[in-house]
């Protein structure tokens, strides 16, 4: 049977969906981990320091970018409200979008970061996130939820490891997808897809489980329907 003939199934874009959206929510975490470190006195992510302007506040700092180039691929715009606190070892600082562009993508809403490091090779990132991405296209994107990503440091690429855990709603417009890490998504910074974990997906009360593996850097995961149908997928 096609599981995806009368959209009972999963298919690629809808997973990729799913797992992207953070592509975009995510792009400036480390942008602002870099201008927290610095207390706003400038980035190496950015060719040109002078694109943007810090303004400091009692409690954080506004920044305000004007046709910033990151990564040599994307223009950044807009307004940054950033607000810090600090409570039993944890560090966070809650991000406020407006009118702001990676490029094309307008990007809206709050995103709450809490980082707390254990020793010298292990962080932990708490991320809070109700945020809205509108695609160049017009495609509108929503992701609300919570995720935590532990990150151990190595010596190399390969050692590096981390793993997400966590729950969120992503919706692309036509459709909303609830998501729920049931064992946590594991991988290395020397491969590009998470190698181990189980997710669950709700698409409109269907429960489909994702199996992204028994450690082998692939792009293949394996999708579980409730009648024990199984489908290899290519991401």
């Amino acid at each position: 049977m096609d599981l995806n003939s009368e959209g009972s199934g999963l298919s690629k874009v809808e997973l990729r969906t799913i797992l992207e959206t953070d592509a975009y929510t995510g792009l400036m975490d480390d942008v602002l981990m870099d201008l927290i470190e610095k207390n706003g006195h400038g980035t190496a992510k950015f060719a040109d320091e002078n694109c943007y302007q810090i303004t400091h506040t009692n409690s954080g700092f506004r920044a305000e970018f004007g046709n910033c180039v990151l990564n040599t691929t994307e223009n950044v715009n807009g307004v940054l409200e950033v607000t810090y606190s600090e409570s039993a070892g944890t560090t966070s600082f809650t991000v406020v979008y407006t009118n702001f562009f990676i490029g094309a993508a307008e990007l809206s809403g709050t995103r709450t970061i809490g980082i707390r490091q254990s020793g010298e090779t292990r962080i932990d990132l708490a991320v809070q996130s109700d945020m809205t991405v509108v695609l160049p296209e017009g495609t509108v994107l929503t992701e609300k939820g919570s995720k935590v990503l532990q990150i151990q440091l190595g010596n190399s690429l390969g050692d590096t490891t981390y793993a997400l855990s966590g729950s969120w709603t992503v919706s692309d417009g036509a459709a909303t997808y609830e998501v729920d890490i049931r064992e946590s998504l594991e991988g290395n910074l020397a491969c590009p897809y998470a190698v181990r974990g189980l997710m669950d997906i709700e698409k409109n009360g269907l429960e489909i489980g994702v199996d992204f593996g028994d450690g082998t850097c692939d792009n293949e995961v394996i999708l579980v329907y409730p009648n024990g149908a199984r489908e290899i997928l290519a991401l």
